[in-house]
Protein backbone atom coordinates (compact mmCIF):
# COMPACT_ATOMS: atom_id res chain seq x y z
CA UNK A 1 0.00 0.00 0.00
CA UNK A 2 1.10 3.69 -0.77
CA UNK A 3 1.16 6.17 2.47
CA UNK A 4 2.15 9.94 2.89
CA UNK A 5 3.47 10.77 6.25
CA UNK A 6 3.40 14.73 6.58
CA UNK A 7 4.74 16.93 9.37
CA UNK A 8 2.24 20.51 10.07
CA UNK A 9 2.66 23.06 12.10
CA UNK A 10 -0.65 24.54 13.40
CA UNK A 11 -1.40 27.98 14.74
CA UNK A 12 -4.15 26.10 16.74
CA UNK A 13 -5.26 22.63 16.62
CA UNK A 14 -8.78 23.10 17.32
CA UNK A 15 -8.82 25.74 14.88
CA UNK A 16 -7.27 23.55 11.48
CA UNK A 17 -9.08 20.57 13.30
CA UNK A 18 -12.88 22.25 12.20
CA UNK A 19 -11.51 23.23 8.88
CA UNK A 20 -10.10 19.77 8.58
CA UNK A 21 -13.49 18.38 9.27
CA UNK A 22 -16.02 20.28 7.30
CA UNK A 23 -17.55 17.81 4.72
CA UNK A 24 -15.68 19.79 1.94
CA UNK A 25 -12.61 18.82 3.13
CA UNK A 26 -13.57 14.97 3.15
CA UNK A 27 -15.07 15.01 -0.33
CA UNK A 28 -11.80 16.59 -1.44
CA UNK A 29 -9.88 14.20 0.25
CA UNK A 30 -11.88 11.19 -1.03
CA UNK A 31 -11.97 12.29 -4.56
CA UNK A 32 -7.88 12.74 -4.29
CA UNK A 33 -7.70 9.14 -3.83
CA UNK A 34 -7.05 8.96 0.01
CA UNK A 35 -8.51 6.11 1.42
CA UNK A 36 -7.63 6.64 5.32
CA UNK A 37 -5.95 9.09 7.63
CA UNK A 38 -4.41 8.80 11.14
CA UNK A 39 -3.49 12.11 12.76
CA UNK A 40 -1.36 12.63 15.53
CA UNK A 41 -0.01 15.32 17.51
CA UNK A 42 3.54 15.70 19.24
CA UNK A 43 4.16 15.07 23.03
CA UNK A 44 5.48 18.77 23.08
CA UNK A 45 3.34 20.76 21.45
CA UNK A 46 -0.38 20.22 20.77
CA UNK A 47 0.20 22.26 17.33
CA UNK A 48 2.44 20.32 16.11
CA UNK A 49 0.85 17.30 13.78
CA UNK A 50 1.48 14.40 11.87
CA UNK A 51 -0.63 13.41 9.41
CA UNK A 52 -0.48 9.53 7.91
CA UNK A 53 -2.54 8.50 5.02
CA UNK A 54 -2.97 5.82 2.84
CA UNK A 55 -3.92 6.38 -0.72
CA UNK A 56 -5.02 4.42 -4.08
CA UNK A 57 -1.17 5.31 -5.36
CA UNK A 58 1.29 8.06 -4.58
CA UNK A 59 1.11 10.14 -7.96
CA UNK A 60 -2.43 11.12 -6.42
CA UNK A 61 -0.92 11.51 -2.92
CA UNK A 62 1.37 14.10 -4.95
CA UNK A 63 -0.41 15.72 -6.89
CA UNK A 64 -2.82 16.16 -3.48
CA UNK A 65 -0.52 17.75 -1.51
CA UNK A 66 0.67 20.41 -4.21
CA UNK A 67 -2.70 21.07 -5.17
CA UNK A 68 -3.32 24.93 -4.90
CA UNK A 69 -6.70 23.81 -3.12
CA UNK A 70 -5.02 22.58 0.00
CA UNK A 71 -2.41 25.08 -0.12
CA UNK A 72 -5.84 27.30 0.17
CA UNK A 73 -7.06 25.04 2.75
CA UNK A 74 -4.15 25.37 5.18
CA UNK A 75 -3.91 28.97 4.79
CA UNK A 76 -7.97 29.45 6.14
CA UNK A 77 -7.10 26.77 8.56
CA UNK A 78 -4.09 28.11 10.32
CA UNK A 79 -1.75 26.03 9.15
CA UNK A 80 1.82 27.98 9.78
CA UNK A 81 4.29 25.39 8.08
CA UNK A 82 3.52 22.26 6.18
CA UNK A 83 7.17 20.86 6.81
CA UNK A 84 8.77 17.21 5.17
CA UNK A 85 5.88 15.44 3.23
CA UNK A 86 7.56 11.70 2.86
CA UNK A 87 6.02 9.36 0.26
CA UNK A 88 6.46 5.73 1.34
CA UNK A 89 5.64 2.21 -0.05
CA UNK A 90 4.84 -0.61 2.20
CA UNK A 91 7.65 -3.31 2.22
CA UNK A 92 6.23 -5.65 5.15
CA UNK A 93 3.15 -5.40 7.58
CA UNK A 94 3.48 -7.75 10.41
CA UNK A 95 1.68 -8.60 14.11
CA UNK A 96 3.80 -9.30 16.82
Amino acid sequence: MPYTITFLKLRDYAEWKSGFDVEQGSAIRKDSGMKSYQIYQTEQNPNEVIIFCEWDNLDDARKFLQSEELQKANRQSGVIEMGDVYFLKEVEKASV
